[in-house]
């Protein structure tokens, strides 16, 4: 078996608030893992940490053979990743050309190459239209659209996504959807995060569920069998009884 990411004991803490609490990830190559839990679980604080723009307080990591924590290992480990991150943290005064470019060049592509991508990008990410606007003029959707173009543009063997399917459209997301499963499809790793739980039984190969920081399921998806959907597995892990919720008094009441 050869792993992707793997965490032993990996925990965060903010103060005396403990956002990540010994975190065991184990994420094969190859895999398309589903990352889950309910806000403010610990996800995105997770993957600050796997791709090196948070220091975790305690435990160890290893992307891709490297440990984010080594100057010299991380920087091989970011040639190698993709990430289309929480906060998109995208160059407003910049096109989407422009902002591709730069992004390749940081990853040393041959301008050939590069211009071939982005062209293929801004096309089958239906950017092509809107490429000469700044980016600060785009829609929330549209600029997750170019966060993950630039996050796909060096071919990475390991692509973190958090939240990608925000915002977007219904026709973008099929067109995301089929480039992700081709991605993977291709030998390379996944690592998602999403609220939208239907995407994830389709998409993904392996779940994990992340509750107030502590990693309590971590399974293939085809282990859940006819036994019930991925939904109803989610919930009863969490611990949230639909049935028992709180009942706004006034709902449905007129006038009023």
């Amino acid at each position: 078996m050869e792993v992707a990411i793997q965490t032993v004991g990996l925990s965060r803490s903010f103060g005396a608030f403990q956002a990540v609490n010994q975190v065991d990830l184990l994420v094969e190559k190859g895999t398309f893992y589903g990352f889950l839990g309910p806000n403010g679980a610990g996800k995105s604080t997770t993957i600050k940490m796997l791709t090196g723009l948070l220091a975790p307080t305690k435990g160890s990591i290893s992307v891709l053979g490297q440990d984010p924590l080594v100057p010299e290992e991380a920087l091989i480990m970011k040639s190698r990743i993709g990430v289309v991150p929480e906060d998109l943290a995208l160059f407003d005064n910049l096109k989407a050309a422009e902002y591709l470019t730069f992004q390749g060049r940081m990853h040393s592509m041959p301008m050939r190459t590069l211009r071939m991508r982005i062209a293929e990008l801004l096309a089958l990410l239906d950017l092509e239209k809107d490429a000469h606007k700044l980016t600060i003029e785009y829609s929330h959707g549209m600029k997750k659209k170019l966060a993950l173009a630039a996050a796909l543009l060096p071919n990475p063997d390991l692509l973190f996504l958090d939240e990608p399917f925000e915002g977007v459209d219904a026709v973008a997301s099929r067109t995301i959807r089929k480039l992700l499963t081709d991605f993977r499809d291709r030998g390379s790793t996944i690592f998602l995060t999403s609220h939208v739980l239907e995407i994830v039984e389709r998409l993904c190969t392996h779940v994990g569920i992340i509750v107030d920081g502590k990693l309590v399921e971590q399974t293939a998806l085809a282990s859940l069998g006819s036994g019930g959907s991925l939904e109803e597995r989610f919930l009863e892990v969490v611990g949230t009884d639909v049935a028992k919720q709180a009942q706004l008094s006034w709902l449905g009441e007129r006038g009023a």
